[in-house]
């Protein structure tokens, strides 16, 4: 059931989606090469709760921190650690998801450590490119299912792989809705967009196979099969009477 949020449901959508953008610009500044990923999030944690909100993924059926920070060939939900430090060269994904007034923002966004070979920054600005071309789908009476077309259309000539495991989903006063947002081709077409629907685009795309797997270790970090890079960027949308709006901007 995907649920049509009100007008008033919609502001606070809107001030959750600003926050979020809020905390991952600020977690843009503490990405630097010699820092930890728990320093990442303790900050984005501390700067969340200052803002009378609170950091969505922890707790979130068990997840032990407050952001996910995944580096290099880890797709998503990487947890956060005093051991991990970022190093010059390194990628890493940072997601933001904030709870204010009852209601979610989620966004993401991956960053560069230092120097990057022009390869790997090529490959970044690719997934985010895919990303806006997810979100320039949006509209009235569209079909969920043209998102992933519209994505794989530009991404698979490049020969990367798009995560099939993992997808975007609906976001409101719930974590995760429906729809289920794919980012690949389907079969079928899938529901169609109606104005009030708020929903995440999040591809998650590896430098090599789409193939990822679980660490049975921790049950949250994915990683993918063939130790490829992978990067990963995401909004929060809402569909308007005549398009989108990007709920997660400042």
């Amino acid at each position: 059931m995907i649920t049509i949020k009100s007008k008033s449901e919609i502001e606070k959508m809107r001030a959750a989606g600003k926050l979020a953008a809020k905390v991952l610009n600020y977690a843009e500044t503490l990405v630097k090469a010699g820092v930890s990923t728990q320093e990442i999030n303790d900050k984005c944690h501390e700067m969340t709760v200052k803002h009378g909100a609170y950091s969505a993924p922890l707790n979130y059926h068990g997840f032990p921190k407050s952001v996910c920070t995944s580096i290099n060939n880890i797709v998503c939900h990487g947890i956060p650690s005093e051991t991990h430090i970022l190093k010059d060269g390194d990628i890493v994904n940072v997601d933001i998801t904030v709870i204010l007034d009852g209601y979610h923002g989620d966004t993401s966004r991956t960053f560069f450590v230092g120097n990057v070979p022009d390869e790997i920054k090529s490959f970044v600005e690719d997934v985010y490119q895919a990303m806006l071309i997810g979100i320039e789908t949006v509209r009235p009476n569209a079909f969920f299912g043209d998102i992933g077309t519209n994505i794989e259309k530009f991404i698979k000539p490049k020969g990367y792989g798009i995560v099939r495991d993992l997808c975007g989903h609906g976001i409101g006063k719930k974590f995760h809705e429906d729809p289920m947002v794919m980012h690949h081709k389907q079969k079928q077409k899938g529901k169609r967009m109606k104005p009030g629907m708020t929903f995440t685009i999040e591809p998650m795309i590896n430098m090599g196979s789409y193939e990822v797997a679980t660490d049975q270790s921790d049950g949250w970090t994915v990683y993918t099969v063939d130790g490829s890079l992978s990067a990963q960027f995401e909004h929060t949308i809402l569909v308007t009477e005549t398009g989108y709006e990007i709920l997660t901007k400042e």
